[in-house]
């Protein structure tokens, strides 16, 4: 499913792929159902079902933001780690109820990879134009 504005563009694609995350060295999600998230000027982001990501390790924030194309986003912070040092504020993200151009990351569970080390194997879906 697609959205489509005159300069940008939002494409969830479903895949089969391996998808590890980890946080300080501390394994938070795997997945071999991620949505991909491709959006014009922004590189991939992998959307993970919450069945397969340790919620324990995560809790819920007040940070809420609106993006144009996909709606209103909540977060979690974590807190995996030893220390209140080891908590991270508000890295993962998710759409609780999305635009209705893209259903399929609705209560996904997205990392930020400037904190989260993501792993990504297996043959990736054709990505599409965005």
């Amino acid at each position: 499913m697609s959205t489509t504005r005159p300069d940008h563009r939002v494409v969830a694609v479903r895949s089969a792929q391996t998808v590890r995350v980890r946080i300080d060295g501390r394994p938070v999600a795997t997945s071999t159902r991620p949505v991909l998230v491709y959006e014009t000027g922004l590189p991939v982001r992998y959307y993970l079902p919450p069945d397969d990501v340790d919620l324990t390790l995560l809790s819920p924030s007040d940070t809420r933001t609106t993006c144009p194309y996909k709606g209103e986003a909540s977060y979690w912070s974590f807190h995996g780690g030893d220390g209140a040092a080891a908590v991270r504020t508000d890295v993962v993200w998710s759409y609780p109820d999305p635009f209705d151009s893209v259903p399929e990351i609705e209560g996904h569970l997205s990392f930020y990879d400037d904190v989260a080390e993501i792993e990504v194997t297996g043959t990736p879906p054709e990505a599409p134009a965005v």
